[in-house]
């Protein structure tokens, strides 16, 4: 089993690729695609870069895997599977994240079916003798997936989206629609109690300036030092800090196209007679 990450900077956001070295049957994590809130303007740098290794590798990307509907960066899903194949999978409740912003936005994409599969909980994939599972872990929305990566004789890795980040971040806010503080902090015990060796890569990382961007942490250094949920931490305490500083958190800047795109699994809106394609900003 292998693991390359890359760190999309101006989103501060990891891009994964995880192979099998033997069959090279790959799957991408959390694709990112370059957009300037201020000029509208799209781009792939940054996943040309990692398809780029992949293409360097020869690797087969059998999935592209959204950890949850992300509400900080646009998903270069479609452009993905375009340029390398591999079927693009979420968590099945994003149905209720769906129906939402469908509302929001004026849209259609929960009747699109415009995601190739969706995984429930315990749900299995395979690339070659690499085992992942899906493991539900809700609370910073309600259809957020954990990956859990098993092979032989190697430690368990999972892909935790936005549950948790560095333990001098703490964890995900919970204050969107459908959040849940108690179902987060449930949702972080699944994940310690899969051992202190298991590997858990970010979604995210906002490092303070003493310190580089780090992509990997393990249980145990969740559980010594997390900043928002130690092993010492009540359900109580977390709920009541994780509430505090939710009331207090700006909107991620790049919200309101992130949710347009990501909810429609990285279809971007169709182009006029012209075409241009538009994006909706709701006043209020």
């Amino acid at each position: 089993m292998q693991i390359e990450s890359f760190y999309h900077q101006d989103t501060q956001t990891f891009c994964h690729i995880l192979y099998d070295e033997t069959t090279l049957h790959a799957a991408v994590i959390d694709p990112v695609m370059d957009y300037k809130a201020n000029s509208g303007k799209t781009s792939f740098s940054f996943a040309d870069e990692v398809i780029a290794r992949v293409n360097s590798l020869g690797l087969q990307v059998q999935f592209i895997l959204e950890t949850h509907v992300h509400a900080d960066h646009l998903t270069a899903a479609q452009y993905m599977k375009q340029q390398l194949g591999g079927r693009i999978l979420i968590g099945d409740q994003v149905s209720v994240v769906q129906a939402h912003f469908d509302q929001v936005f004026g849209l259609n994409s929960q009747q699109e079916a415009l995601f190739d599969g969706l995984l429930s909980a315990g749900d299995d994939l395979e690339l070659g003798d690499i085992h992942i599972q899906a493991l539900a872990t809700p609370g910073h929305t309600p259809a957020c997936l954990s990956y859990v990566v098993r092979a032989p004789n190697e430690a368990v890795h999972v892909f935790v989206g936005d549950t948790l980040f560095m333990p001098d971040i703490g964890t995900a806010r919970c204050d969107f629609p459908g959040g849940d503080a108690k179902a987060l902090y449930q949702s972080i015990q699944s994940i310690y109690a899969l051992g202190d060796d298991t590997q858990l890569h970010m979604c995210h990382d906002y490092p303070p300036e003493n310190r580089d961007v780090r992509s990997v942490v393990t249980v145990a250094e969740q559980k010594q030092s997390n900043i928002h949920v130690s092993q010492d931490t009540s359900e109580a305490a977390f709920v009541e800090k994780r509430q505090a500083r939710d009331v207090n958190l700006d909107a991620p800047r790049l919200i309101l196209p992130s949710l347009q795109v990501n909810v429609r699994a990285g279809h971007l809106p169709e182009p006029d007679e012209q075409g241009r394609r538009f994006l909706k900003i709701p006043m209020r």
